[in-house]
């Protein structure tokens, strides 16, 4: 769920030695001899390993893991892709030099010690960032339709287009024009009140039918579910291409209207409210015009669903990040208190986490969505994180800490309220 900026009146200080205004992401600079960062509307600062609480007791042999899964689409980028992100290229070096298959957690950390820097970054408005969390669906469903199993699960159709989008390349999340091709023009394909009322029916693009249009609604957010077929067998389903409009955040409106204390707000609570009241529940999913479709990933029950990097996510190491600002395979430390254990618990979270995925509600330098894993119990705990936190970006040694800023965040102002319980993890 998206929430307006606060106002900021950024100081000289700040915009002078925090923020560089080079654009997105980050570029090499002319004066100096290795690349510099530069991250858009950003506070940067660099810290010690000793600042980060809890570094010493994480299980780092996991993070290191996790890295070298996303290596193994790193190593695989050209020297122009390299060349016009530095980022990128810094971690095409350490991952050149991840050489072991397994490390023990004490020399994972060291490995991660002696190839980064350890910088904290946040939004200009706050001192922190905002974390949420995601999972993969599982719930039943037939291969036919049947009296029970009504719902369809649709395929991408083949007039879907992005403009923009080369041949092959993943379908965008966010920012080409979707639509159908009509001639030379792209108009605006059917949103899901169309959809629902059957747009695509009888084409054949029904990939397995549900029984539940709030299930699907659910894994659409996610973007990947289990479907346990009749015959006991899993059907693997992940992300493949959306409708091109955006999405509205249900949440919010449950919220407005009073129904859902804002304070209580969490993806379950959503689910809840929608099997209780299906004809609102119609009309409200009916608002979100949005619509998901789905691929076949063949993948085993005991694989883990393929994020954005194109590589296997890892329980309770992957995050969602925003990728116009940060690469792919990127480690990020991140401290919070989280409800792992309730809705009103606050379990210490100090982890290593690797950004392997992304989303279209995932903006910002220090916005992260946490991939806990799958089934619905799982998702009832990653439904109720909404909390701020500390993010602190490790940094590759060949990327340049004279142009880092010297100006340490602020310490007196809380992160923006934000809620994002139904925050979409795809479009």
């Amino acid at each position: 769920m998206r929430h307006p900026r606060r106002s900021v009146r950024p100081s000289v200080c700040i915009v002078a030695a925090v923020v560089l205004w080079a654009g997105a992401g980050i570029v090499p600079a002319s004066a100096a001899s290795h690349p510099r960062l530069t991250l858009r509307e950003t506070q940067i600062e660099p810290v010690s390993w000793r600042a980060l609480d809890g570094w010493e007791s994480d299980g780092q042999a996991e993070a290191y893991a996790a890295f070298r899964t996303s290596c193994g689409a790193i190593l695989k980028a050209g020297h122009k892709a390299r060349r016009a992100r530095p980022m990128l290229d810094g971690l095409y070096h350490v991952c050149a030099r991840a050489r072991a298959a397994r490390l023990d957690d004490a020399k994972a950390r060291a490995f991660f010690e002696a190839n980064f820097r350890p910088v904290r970054v946040a939004p200009l408005s706050d001192s922190q960032g905002f974390l949420t969390g995601y999972y993969e669906s599982v719930f039943e469903g037939s291969r036919h339709r049947t009296d029970v199993f009504t719902v369809p699960v649709y395929r991408a159709p083949p007039e879907l287009v992005a403009a923009g989008r080369p041949r092959g390349a993943q379908f965008p999340s966010s920012g080409a024009k979707v639509g159908r091709k009509v001639g030379k023009d792209i108009v605006p394909f059917y949103d899901r009140a169309a959809i629902e009322d059957g747009a695509l029916a009888g084409r054949g693009l029904e990939i397995c039918w549900v029984k539940s249009p709030v299930d699907l609604f659910f894994a659409q957010i996610q973007g990947s579910a289990r479907v346990r077929l009749e015959d006991g067998r899993i059907l693997r389903l992940n992300y493949d291409a959306h409708n091109g409009y955006p999405y509205y955040p249900v949440g919010r409106d449950l919220i407005e209207r009073g129904i859902i204390p804002r304070e209580e707000m969490s993806m379950q609570r959503i689910r809840d409210w929608m099997s209780a009241n299906p004809d609102e529940a119609r009309e409200l999913r009916r608002k979100n015009r949005s619509f998901v479709f789905f691929r076949e990933t063949g993948l085993a029950d005991h694989e883990e669903p393929v994020g954005a990097q194109g590589v296997p996510l890892t329980t309770g190491r992957s995050i969602a990040v925003d990728k116009a600002l940060h690469v792919y395979g990127t480690p990020f430390w991140i401290e919070a208190e989280l409800p792992l254990d309730g809705e009103n618990g606050e379990t210490p979270f100090r982890r290593l986490m690797v950004a392997q995925d992304t989303g279209s509600a995932i903006v910002g330098p220090a916005r992260a969505d946490i991939y806990f894993g799958a089934g619905e119990e799982i998702g009832r705990v990653a439904g109720r994180i909404k909390q701020s936190g500390r993010f602190v970006m490790l940094l590759p040694r060949t990327l340049d800490p004279a142009a880092l800023a010297r100006v340490p965040l602020p310490r007196s102002r809380p992160a923006a309220a934000k809620l994002a319980a139904d925050t979409p993890h795809k479009p």
